[in-house]
């Protein structure tokens, strides 16, 4: 940490840690949120230098927001299983299908996507603002929601507005068990149950708070009274629920196995414990591994921040 410190003022350097990272991360982070919040703070900082703790698509994101900057990652293999799961040629074949079956669409993607899938997007979304852009789509249009089916088929139940969804999930919210959901819920009672909306709808049935991190944290803050919460995301979620509101207890919901039936600790992401301390120690000393500008970055550029950064029009 103190390596960190002293690299991060030697190259002018500000670390930006997702919510789903490590507490530590988090801990030495200059800035910490979500997706949307994040984004707007690497497009807002004036450092020129941003070591960016999450994954690839976030770098990416950073980095079309402020080409100017340098973006490093601590770790480029960091992916997404959303991401992956929705392929620019395969979102643009769909598309073109469509299209040629008279369906006059507008496609809107949750930022968990490549730049590539982004550059053929009419709106980008995050559980933050997905509702206010859904809203922002013309009524004659018809929405080719992507990669996300569980966080388009509950935005397309809260909005009224049909959706073609893609068949597409997140490893850590697809693998949480009902049966452990519940069985959380007999041993506490009382508890408040929070789901993220990318969980599936057997999960957000039994949810009393249903909302992407910031919400999760506005939600516990704003209740002064000890509280029991059971907490369906990503178990890194708990370090700045802790933080923001420490008079609670917040329960974390196991995954299971579905090869064993075993409960497993598959609520933590991958893909973002590939970002450590070390990683990021030895990122700002060597200045790499860095993102750099593609083409394509270009198009993704104009939907980005119409969608992130530019406030809806009355």
């Amino acid at each position: 940490m103190d390596e960190i410190e002293a690299l991060k003022k030697e190259r002018n350097a500000a670390i930006l840690s997702h919510f789903y990272t490590d507490g530590d991360l988090q801990e030495i982070a200059d800035f910490t949120g979500d997706s949307l919040k994040l984004a707007r703070d690497a497009a807002s900082i004036t450092n020129p230098v941003i070591v960016f703790c999450g994954v690839h698509f976030m770098g990416e994101s950073a980095k079309i927001l402020s080409p100017e900057k340098t973006v490093l990652m601590p770790d480029l293999q960091a992916g997404c299983s959303l991401a992956e799961s929705c392929q620019p040629e395969a979102l643009a074949r769909f598309q073109n299908e469509l299209r040629a079956a008279g369906r006059d669409i507008q496609t809107v993607a949750y930022i968990n996507t490549s730049a590539a899938v982004k550059s053929l997007c009419d709106w980008i979304v995050t559980s933050g603002n997905a509702r206010e852009i859904i809203d922002r789509v013309p009524a004659d249009k018809e929405i080719l929601f992507v990669p996300d089916q569980h966080l388009g088929r509950y935005l397309s139940e809260v909005t009224g507005r049909k959706m073609i969804l893609w068949p597409g999930s997140c490893m850590v919210h697809e693998v949480f068990s009902i049966q452990d959901l519940l069985r959380a819920k007999r041993n506490n009672p009382q508890a408040i149950i929070m789901a993220h909306p990318e969980c599936p709808r057997n999960v957000l049935e039994h949810a009393d708070v249903i909302g992407g991190t910031e919400k999760m944290r506005r939600h516990v803050a704003a209740i002064a009274e000890p509280t029991t919460f059971l907490v369906a995301t990503e178990a890194n979620m708990i370090h700045p629920l802790q933080k923001i509101a420490p008079q609670h207890t917040f329960i974390p919901v196991p995954g299971i196995m579905t090869s064993t039936g075993e409960t497993c600790a598959c609520n933590r992401c991958p893909h973002m414990a590939r970002n450590t301390l070390q990683k990021v120690r030895d990122a700002l000393r060597d200045m790499q591994p860095e993102i750099v500008w593609q083409p394509f970055f270009a198009n993704a550029q104009e939907v980005l921040r119409r969608s992130l950064l530019e406030p809806a029009k009355p």
